[in-house]
């Protein structure tokens, strides 16, 4: 793959990664509510996630997807569905009060966390259009697929992980100011409404990456 197409890439990658969404909402969620360290098992699993999104488009799968007005209305609904599942357990988290009065969410399961992640980036369809529209501008036809794919791959996962873990980190270095139950519950319900707003979004997503009006 010739540099120039690369680093075009790279920009491209990085401009989607911090643009906001479900994933940057749920790895500041996870930051402020249990850390950095911890919420690096759900930024794994939002790479795995992209991983699986990745390969789909780049094997063209994205593209069948996109052509099938049941198929797309299927991942879409499922998407927006499990966001929504995932922002009321947010809004309903338990809080645990500490001996010192302070309060700390209640940590899910390293597995748990890291399922998280590539759930929400796996069934999100937006994920999908984004892939299938801009992988094929850097894949040359004339040169062997997979390792155009691997380098794409490779790339996307390192800038959106580095994204995330930013994300991650902004929102855990105001952990102080969340340390009483109240706080806490208000932050989960904060985050908690974004994922449900994000996944009620879906609903409104058109198969040429358009919402509707």
């Amino acid at each position: 793959m010739p540099f120039a197409t690369w680093i075009t890439f790279v920009i491209a990658a990085s401009i989607i990664a911090v643009s906001p969404g479900s994933g940057a909402v749920l790895s500041m969620s996870h930051g402020l509510s249990y850390g950095v360290k911890k919420a690096s098992a759900t930024i794994l699993g939002l790479q795995l996630g992209l991983l699986v999104v990745l390969g789909i488009a780049g094997a063209g799968v994205g593209s069948l997807l996109l052509a099938s007005e049941v198929a797309f209305n299927i991942v879409k609904t499922v998407g927006a569905l499990y966001l929504i599942y995932l922002g009321l357990s947010q809004w309903r988290a338990k809080v645990a009060v500490t001996g010192d009065l302070h309060a700390d969410a209640v940590v899910p399961s390293m597995r748990r966390r890291v399922l998280t992640g590539f759930l929400t980036n796996v069934t999100n369809p937006k994920g999908i259009i984004f892939m299938v529209a801009v992988l094929p501008q850097f894949i040359s036809p004339t040169a062997p697929l997979l390792p155009q794919l691997l380098i794409l791959a490779v790339t996307m996962c390192t800038i959106d992980q580095i994204v995330m873990h930013s994300y991650a980190f902004l929102a855990s270095s105001m952990q102080r100011f969340f340390r009483d139950a109240r706080a806490v519950k208000k932050q989960n319900r904060f985050f908690g409404g974004l994922l449900m707003a994000v996944g009620a979004a879906l609903f409104f997503v058109k198969r040429g990456g358009q919402t509707a009006s």
